[in-house]
């Protein structure tokens, strides 16, 4: 069981850099990786839909024997935490608790800004898990169009700036000095989310802080990888098109590994060998 992979899951790829956090931390073990890029972007549709969707996936990657379960969907999470956690047997990480911590332990002026997609911020799920700090005010906003800039691979057009400031102005003007990015794909716009709020405001994103909780799980668990070969890493999508993934993959990311297999999600295999995209 020690030697079974880690199993992560997105509605696109966005939670590539979950999966990137945690590879770095834990570079002895292996990764599948499935981006659910047949129904993205999750947070339009309605919860009961994005729940049905990401039971779809998670339970995939049980049947491919993963040791634990990453959801690196704050929608999904929202979603269909309880349910993962009541459905399988494995331990399941989510992206919502560690980034409430780590905002909670630094802010200053305890006035805390959450941005994510419209199901997230709907869901109240982050409202939920920072009750634990009544001393805080917090202040959500929906940014529904930052994914869409994301899966087209712009992180830098004057159009995305002045997106930003529609969406980022009433925050700062709010006075806060922490900011959660409360969607895994927003950590790829931290350039634009940064000039916009400023140098007083702290960005927390959960890539990092879900890949601590991951690793505190295994070794607490007696979880880690024991086997001396190299670790395996598999990344799927349930998309259409296999070359759109991996060059967003690599025009986000750039590719640092060797070479791995793009499949469509549980069986299907893409024809042609994917480059490395993370």
């Amino acid at each position: 069981m020690s030697d079974a992979p880690i199993g992560i899951f997105d509605s696109g790829v966005g939670g590539l850099t979950v999966a990137r956090s945690i590879r770095d931390q834990l570079p002895r073990e292996s990764i599948i990786y499935i981006g659910d890029t047949a129904h993205s972007p999750y947070g339009p549709r309605p919860l009961a839909e994005v729940r049905q969707f990401s039971l779809e996936v998670l339970d995939d990657l049980v049947a491919q024997g993963v040791k634990m379960l990453v959801i690196a969907c704050n929608t999904a999470s929202a979603a269909m935490l309880r349910d993962a956690r009541e459905r399988y047997s494995v331990p399941v990480i989510e992206v919502i608790q560690p980034a409430v911590r780590t905002a909670v332990s630094v802010t200053r002026n305890n006035r805390v800004g959450v941005i994510g997609t419209v199901a997230t911020i709907t869901s109240r799920a982050y409202d939920d898990a920072f009750a634990a700090a009544p001393h805080l005010e917090l202040f959500s906003r929906a940014c529904p169009e930052f994914v869409r800039y994301v899966e087209a691979g712009d992180t830098t057009s004057r159009e995305l700036v002045a997106l930003a400031e529609h969406y980022l102005t009433p925050l700062v003007d709010e006075g806060i000095d922490t900011l959660v990015l409360g969607c895994t794909h927003y950590p790829f716009l931290k350039g634009a989310i940064s000039y916009v709020v400023g140098d007083g405001v702290r960005l927390v994103s959960s890539d990092t802080e879900t890949a601590n909780d991951v690793y505190r799980t295994l070794v607490s668990a007696g979880l880690e990888r024991t086997s001396p070969g190299r670790p395996d890493y598999r990344y799927e999508a349930t998309g259409g098109s296999a070359a759109e993934f991996i060059r967003l993959a690599e025009q986000l990311l750039g590719p640092e590994v060797s070479a791995v297999e793009l499949v469509e999600t549980g069986t299907i295999p893409i024809t042609h060998p994917a480059r490395s995209i993370l």
